[in-house]
């Protein structure tokens, strides 16, 4: 249905909510343009131990929705409609406006869905760069040019593309290690690995972490299988060694 980039970061980035000591007024103001919406219920839901629970309801009507409550806490959720996940919002004190078409999403009005959202368009626009470079390729040679410096010109231009996505996102962390985005979009960060380890950039984003942070459930739980993981892999590596020390040469 509603198809944008911002679905590859969104299952990571509404799982985790930052708990504070006062009650948060929200009012959410949504309005679509895709016809398919009129008439169906949307649902904010966020995660609790394992199940994911509904906070509040609208139907859409006209192409608009509201929604206004009071929560304990600042959270990340989920924009659904019925089993879809089609956004995520923070969840925070003020008003928070949400805007659906069939090629943006965007939610704007509060400090951190601002932050969320600038985020999101900046490394969606650095990964387009990043998938432009084969139809640049491809065009490059059809104009005459020599593959072999095509192609290295294109490699170091990618290298360059992928180092500065790779800073944007650690800086975007750091900046936002004791709210709720720090930790979310660690976790989409971690989730394109395939299976928990400790890289160089995760080492490096945690040498600087404050404690609560580290004790978030979500990145706490994942350190805990990254170094399970190294464990593993050290030892894999050293039983190869010895195997291959111990066989005897020809």
């Amino acid at each position: 249905m509603i198809r944008m980039s911002v679905n590859r970061i969104l299952p990571l980035l509404l799982l985790l909510v930052f708990f504070t000591s006062c009650t948060r007024k929200y009012k959410v103001e949504g309005s679509s343009s895709v016809t398919s919406l009129d008439g169906k219920m949307l649902f904010l839901k966020t995660l609790r131990d394992g199940q994911w629970v509904t906070i509040d309801s609208a139907e859409v009507i006209h192409g608009l929705f509201s929604m206004k409550g009071r929560v304990d806490s600042v959270m990340m959720v989920t924009l659904y409609m019925d089993n879809e996940g089609i956004m995520p919002l923070v969840l925070e004190d003020g008003r928070i406006e949400v805007s659906i078409s069939n090629t943006q999403l965007t939610a704007k009005g509060t400090f951190l869905n601002n932050q969320l959202y600038e985020f999101i368009e900046k490394r969606n626009a650095l990964e387009l760069q990043i998938e432009e470079l084969d139809r640049k390729e491809a065009r490059m040679v059809l104009d005459g040019a020599n593959l072999e410096d095509v192609h290295r010109e294109l490699e170091q231009e990618g290298e360059n593309l992928v180092k500065e996505m790779n800073s944007y996102v650690k800086q975007f962390i750091i900046d936002n290690y004791e709210n709720v985005l720090g930790p979310s979009v660690f976790m989409m960060m971690c989730s394109t690995l395939p299976y928990p380890i400790m890289t160089p950039q995760i080492e490096d984003i945690m040498r600087t972490a404050p404690l609560t942070f580290k004790q978030n459930k979500l990145v706490k739980d994942f350190l805990s299988k990254a170094k399970e993981n190294m464990q593993l892999i050290e030892e894999h590596q050293r039983v190869k060694q010895n195997a291959s020390a111990d066989t005897p040469r020809q």
